[in-house]
C-alpha cells in the first residue's frame, strides 16, 4: 500500500478540528481551501482530552449548514489518528488555520508528527481573512455565555444553538 494516490486521482484535503463551535473563521478557511483541492473533508474530532460544549453530531450538522449545498465538501466525525483517516480517504493534504504566531509551534509539531506517521501527507497552513482573524471558538463561547451578540461570528444555526445552550444554563 502506498502513501500517495495515483496520478490523476482527485486531490482530497482534510480540514480537521474540534470546531466547538464552528465559526465564520473556520468557514473562511473551509471555502478558500476549495481553491486548490477537488474535495475537502471537514473532519470533526472527538477529542478525548476536551469536554466539548456540543456533541460531535451537533458540530457536524453546524458545519453542514455552513457548507450549504457545496458538493465538494464532506463533513464527518472521526476518532483516532488523523493520518488513518487520511489513508482511508486517500487524502494528500491537511489544511490548518493559523490565526497568530502562538498557533504555529503546536501546529508545526503536529505537521511533523503527521509527516512521520504518513510520509505522503502534506500540511498546508492558511491564514484567515482580515475579517475573521480575531475569531476563535473559545472567544465565541465566552461572548455567548454572557449574552453578547455573536451573529457576525457564526452561522445563524450555531448562534441559535449557543443562545439556547447558555439560556438553559446547561454548560
Amino acid at each position: 500500500m502506498t502513501d500517495t494516490p495515483s496520478r490523476g486521482a482527485p486531490r482530497i484535503a482534510l480540514y480537521a478540528g474540534s470546531f466547538d463551535p464552528f465559526t465564520h473563521g473556520h468557514a473562511d478557511i473551509m471555502r478558500r481551501s476549495l481553491g486548490f483541492v477537488d474535495q475537502l473533508v471537514v473532519a470533526v474530532a472527538r477529542n478525548i482530552n476536551k469536554k466539548p460544549l456540543f456533541s460531535a453530531d451537533d458540530r457536524v450538522e453546524f458545519i453542514r449548514a455552513s457548507a450549504g449545498s457545496e458538493p465538494r465538501i464532506e463533513v464527518r466525525a472521526f476518532d483516532g489518528l488523523l493520518v488513518d483517516l487520511a489513508r482511508e480517504l486517500n487524502a494528500t493534504l491537511l489544511v490548518r488555520g493559523l490565526r497568530a504566531v502562538s498557533d504555529f509551534e503546536y501546529e508545526y509539531q503536529m505537521a511533523l508528527m503527521n509527516r512521520h506517521l504518513h510520509a505522503g501527507l502534506e500540511t498546508v497552513f492558511m491564514v484567515p481573512s482580515n475579517e475573521t482573524t480575531y475569531i476563535s471558538s473559545s472567544m465565541v463561547r465566552e461572548v455567548a455565555r454572557f449574552g453578547g451578540d455573536i451573529s457576525a461570528l457564526v452561522h445563524p444555526v450555531v448562534a441559535e444553538a449557543l443562545t439556547a445552550r447558555f439560556a438553559s444554563g446547561s454548560t
